[in-house]
């Protein structure tokens, strides 16, 4: 099974399949999480204190963490290896549309435009939250408790540069997902003609979801604090 999962194209796009399926779930369970710092900064500052540096929350950090790095490590080896095979051709699928033309070539390139804004999300928040935690800190740099997150995220979306690189960091995986999602599906055989407009619909959903319901946060958090009635100071 290692030699199938390792030795062959078909094997690493299922690898590539299964970890981009666990990804799809963490960050759907991720902006669910951050729309409640909208609807109730306290209700997620809660659930922020409930995840912390628990045992189950640091596994669950570590899981996620191998999951992104398998995922990246397989999606350069398979892009080195369609150039190898097929030029500037690169994750060719049985079934192609204008529509996933640009991000299907450009996965790679998404991958690390999200990479980066990975680093620098895990910069901005964890560092600031559970790794506190972590190291036994009971504030941040900032001075915000590592369960404070609503503090923490009105403080980094105040400022307008934050907000312009997390847009286009989420616009991004918007681009990553929209191929990404249905291609998963394609690996095992999903996308035929009767499937593949299914797919590719569902696929649009899932983005498009995901990217307003980050989106959303960043907005909401930069006009309130631009606008303090907005934020019901007044």
């Amino acid at each position: 099974m290692s030699c199938f999962l390792s030795n062959s194209s078909l094997g690493k796009k299922l690898i590539m399949s299964v970890t981009g399926c666990f990804l799809v779930l963490f960050i759907l369970f991720h902006m669910s999480m951050n729309i409640t710092a909208i609807i109730s900064p306290e209700a997620y500052n809660m659930i922020c204190e409930f995840l912390g540096a628990n045992w189950y929350a640091l596994a669950g950090t570590a899981v996620l963490a191998a999951g992104v790095i398998v995922h990246f490590i397989y999606a350069v080896i398979l892009t080195l290896e369609n150039r190898k095979a097929r030029g500037s051709q690169r994750y060719a699928v049985t079934v192609v549309e204008p529509g996933v033309k640009w991000a299907s070539k450009n996965m790679l390139v998404l991958g690390f435009i999200i990479l980066g804004g990975m680093v620098l999300h895990l910069f901005n928040f964890w560092a600031k939250m559970q790794l506190v935690e972590i190291m036994g800190g009971h504030v941040n740099s900032l001075g915000f408790g590592p369960a404070d997150g609503a503090s923490l995220i009105a403080y980094t979306f105040s400022q307008w540069y934050y907000v312009v690189i997390y847009l286009v960091w989420f616009f991004a995986l918007w681009f990553h997902l929209t191929h990404g999602v249905w291609s998963m599906f394609q690996t095992v055989g999903w996308a035929n003609d009767t499937w593949y407009p299914r797919l590719k619909c569902i696929a649009n959903i899932v983005a498009t979801l995901i990217f307003l319901g980050f989106a959303a946060v960043v907005v909401v958090y930069f006009i309130q604090s631009i606008c303090p009635c907005c934020a019901g100071a007044c």
